[in-house]
């Protein structure tokens, strides 16, 4: 029964990932390069509501090529496809701001 206890443990913290984690894994999913997902994840967690969140991670169910081919109009397209003009609009912000920043 102690071994049990500490892999639970690990199993429970495995689940308990940040939405920062969660928006920068959507974003990946979604067809962004990993340095493009994290930057924008940064700038897009504190601006959208956890629904709009948890609508941003279905971005992988709407991958229909591989990520280093997708463009990133591509990309705008499927986040379009939520139907969320401030999805969009904070997408579109921090896309602008990390291609700015380099």
């Amino acid at each position: 029964m102690k071994r049990a206890i500490p892999l639970i443990a690990i199993f429970a913290l495995a689940g308990c990932a940040t939405p920062e984690v969660r928006l920068r894994t959507a974003l990946a999913d979604g067809g962004l390069s990993q340095r493009q997902s994290s930057c924008m994840a940064q700038r897009m967690v504190d601006k959208l509501s956890l629904l709009q969140l948890r609508r941003m991670a279905s971005l992988k169910n709407l991958e229909t090529e591989r990520a280093s081919n997708m463009s990133f109009d591509r990309f705008l397209h499927n986040v379009r496809a939520l139907n969320d003009p401030e999805i969009l609009s904070v997408t579109s912000r921090a896309a602008l701001g990390c291609a700015i920043s380099g």
